[in-house]
């Protein structure tokens, strides 16, 4: 599949604003469609890119767009109010989702990680549509890596499994109604090393019905597995799945879970 991606030169001083219908934070009665949160931690390489092609999107419905810090020490914060984001103090993915989610004043809150790097032509729109049309509480897509074959294979055969079985699964982006998040006890569940995204939508599940919404693929970035090694990262990935599927949650640190990218950002 061939990428159109917009670059933002980080050098760049000033930044587009997102969306025209993008919500003034300071504007309280402002009804606002969707939320879209964003957990960072130094992420002024990728976080321009998203939020650009946030802004490339002909949704012409209210929405917010909202960046959870987990202090950076670059320009990510810089890069998000320059995008007409409202930043809010985060933390480890579960706590930014949830720090987000506290301030946010949509109806409903897609939850999307700061390195994705392509999102399809008129994604929202298409996405909210399908949300409501088939009645949803709660949803995944299909989300790829932008890396080589194996990964494009290996995420195939993941996302056909959650397609074809319904079984409530989702790993970096989230779609959900704001009163089933609600309904979740505190929200992403912030004791959790790993796996908290598929552990929120399992219980979120339990409150209203999940799909799987076939849009045109994002696009996340590989540093993980190009840092980390693909049979290191792969395998942590299995041995955890059979570890939630036998015992539950993963709330204790048998696996390396790593946030902070800046030092390879700088090589």
């Amino acid at each position: 599949m061939e990428e159109k991606i917009k670059i933002v030169k980080l050098e760049d001083k000033e930044y587009p604003p997102l969306l025209e219908k993008i919500a003034d934070p300071q504007n309280s009665l402002l009804k606002i469609m969707l939320s879209i949160i964003i957990p960072a931690l130094n992420e002024e390489k990728y976080l321009p890119l998203l939020l650009n092609l946030i802004r490339q999107q002909n949704f012409g419905r209210n929405h917010e767009v909202i960046v959870a810090d987990a202090d950076s020490i670059d320009k990510t914060v810089e890069i998000a109010k320059s995008f007409g984001c409202q930043v809010v103090r985060g933390g480890l993915p579960a706590r930014g989702r949830n720090e987000g989610a506290r301030t946010a004043r949509g109806e409903i809150f897609l939850f999307m990680d700061a390195d994705n790097v392509f999102l399809p032509e008129n994604f929202l729109e298409n996405l909210l549509t399908e949300f409501k049309r088939k009645k949803l509480a709660v949803a995944s897509f299909p989300i790829y890596p932008k890396g080589k074959k194996i990964d494009k294979i290996l995420y195939g055969i993941y996302n056909n499994f959650v397609n074809l079985t319904k079984i409530p699964y989702a790993t970096n982006s989230i779609l959900v109604k704001k009163e089933i998040f609600e309904k979740v006890g505190g929200g992403f569940d912030e004791e959790i090393k790993i796996g908290e995204d598929h552990s929120f939508v399992k219980q979120a599940a339990k409150f209203g019905k999940f799909g799987f919404i076939k849009t045109e693929p994002v696009l996340t970035s590989a540093r993980r597995f190009e840092q980390d090694g693909r049979l290191r990262t792969y395998l942590k990935y299995i041995l955890a799945g059979i570890y939630m599927f036998f015992f539950g949650p993963i709330k204790k640190p048998i696996f390396k879970y790593r946030f902070d990218y800046l030092k390879n950002k700088k090589k």
